[in-house]
């Protein structure tokens, strides 16, 4: 029926509450009461209320019984959940059984287990609580109490019109619960992506903070150092140079200002005085940024306009770099010979474009660069260029780090435009402005020609939103 595997790995992991279940049931009992009540009593249909009611009543106290046996936060196993389900729709099934069969119109309710089910379980439960459910649709077809009636005297209904109704479940069924599970899959894997992104984002502000650690470090230990250092010149004039702890003493001393020294380099590292390398000019930027990437065989190419005029003047952003970096490694992943990165701007835009030679993007995921999990790479070398480029992930980093998941590009993309950058992508020899781009890119010299491959992406910022207060 569903469509994902069997075994899927993005509900592998997950849990449902068993307070959310019973807070569905609760409303189900609610429900189910006030239809029998209404019907029967106030209304003056016949059927079998009082056994109608022995089941609702069978249902609140399966209830009760989990509230008092189970936690409140207690999440269930999928076996669990699936039984659980399975037996509201049996409960269901026999409600329907004393109240006319599938010719009750609220038949359609035991198509809620199976959704319930889509979305919180892997394929295979709700395979099996779909076929239940089937079973229970199919018997009603055949045995099911009279449709309460005026003057219990039901009309007839043709059995091919029952059948009809059978199939409509069955299909609804189906559809909603593949619909379901598909919608639910895709929210939970782009869920584990951006948990991805955050651990690499705070990785790399951890790293930048590290300075300022260190001057914290260096402060709160500055004080007992100076207290170990004068309490140790002290005992050194006391001693005389004869005395057995003379020379522990005078190492003591020579060792504490040692200490000190360090300290002050260490909190140096953030002064006042080096503030401003938290700022840098785009050129300098883009330099740090293709520093480690480098030595590989691949050339790296930085194009700038003559005039350096009016240059942006960037903070130095972790995301930033490690997005950029990212991007910079998947083309000199693939490139051939070399990579071009050409950098321009305006007084209210920044442009930054890079191009490889590469194979380029391959036609079955271009059109999905940027989604988590988009790989069909095989194992492949920098510098190689071999075959055709298969998805836009990096040669290693978050390759590496997330197990060739498809999150490189992801991540990388999610990083630049929290930055506000707009990222677009293309191959070289389409000859077209890259997907999404809305200014125009002028082609650099000797990357004209025709009949050339390899893959350019263009990302943008807005200046005002990018390039710090200087």
């Amino acid at each position: 029926m569903l469509s994902s595997s069997l075994a899927d790995p993005s509900f592998g992991h997950r849990q449902i509450k068993l307070n959310t279940l019973v807070k569905l049931r609760w409303l189900a009992i609610a429900g189910q009461s006030i239809a029998v009540i209404i019907v029967h009593w106030l209304l003056g249909y016949d059927f079998e209320a009082w056994l109608c009611l022995a089941l609702v009543g069978l249902s609140a106290w399966l209830n009760f019984y989990l509230h008092f046996h189970f936690r409140k936060n207690f999440r269930m196993k999928s076996e669990m959940a699936t039984t659980l389900l399975a037996y509201d729709s049996c409960q269901l099934g026999g409600l329907l059984y004393l109240t006319g069969g599938l010719q009750n119109p609220f038949a359609l309710l035991l198509l809620v287990p199976a959704v319930i089910s889509a979305t919180t379980q892997s394929a295979r439960y709700t395979i099996f609580l779909a076929a239940t459910i089937g079973l229970i649709a199919t018997l009603l077809i055949w045995f099911h109490q009279p449709l309460p009636w005026e003057m219990n005297n039901p009309p007839h209904i043709p059995l091919f019109y029952i059948g009809a109704i059978w199939v409509a479940i069955i299909l609804t069924m189906g559809f909603m619960s593949v619909y379901a599970h598909r919608v639910a899959q895709e929210g939970q894997l782009l869920s584990d992506a951006l948990s991805a992104t955050e651990l690499v984002l705070a990785k790399e502000q951890h790293l930048s903070n590290l300075d300022g650690l260190a001057t914290a470090a260096a402060h709160e230990l500055g004080t007992p150092l100076a207290t170990i250092t004068l309490v140790a010149k002290e005992l050194e004039r006391e001693l005389i140079e004869d005395d057995p702890i003379y020379e522990d003493v005078v190492l003591l001393r020579a060792q504490s200002e040692r200490c000190r020294e360090i300290l002050g380099k260490l909190r140096s590292l953030s002064s006042a005085e080096d503030a401003t390398f938290s700022k840098m000019r785009l050129k300098a930027l883009i330099a740090e940024v293709c520093t480690p990437h480098m030595g590989f065989g691949i050339e790296i190419i930085q194009n700038f306009p003559p005039n350096l005029d009016r240059q942006p003047v960037l903070f130095r952003n972790p995301g930033l770099l490690y997005g950029l970096g990212n991007l910079l490694e998947n083309a000199v992943d693939y490139a051939k010979k070399k990579v071009e990165l050409t950098a321009s701007w305006t007084d209210s835009q920044i442009t930054l474009r890079i191009m490889d030679d590469g194979p380029g993007f391959s036609d079955d995921v271009i059109n999905r660069l940027g989604d988590p999990y988009v790989t069909t790479r095989a194992h492949h070398y920098k510098g190689g260029g071999q075959g055709q480029r298969q998805d836009a992930k990096p040669g290693g980093g978050a390759n590496d780090m997330h197990g060739g998941l498809g999150l490189g590009f992801f991540i990388a993309k999610t990083l630049l435009e929290r930055s506000g950058a707009k990222v677009s992508f293309a191959n070289r020899q389409d000859q077209t402005t890259p997907k999404n781009a809305k200014q125009d890119t002028k082609k650099d010299k000797g990357m004209s020609s025709h009949n050339q491959s390899g893959a350019i992406i263009l990302l943008s910022w807005s200046r005002s939103d990018l390039e710090a207060n200087q």
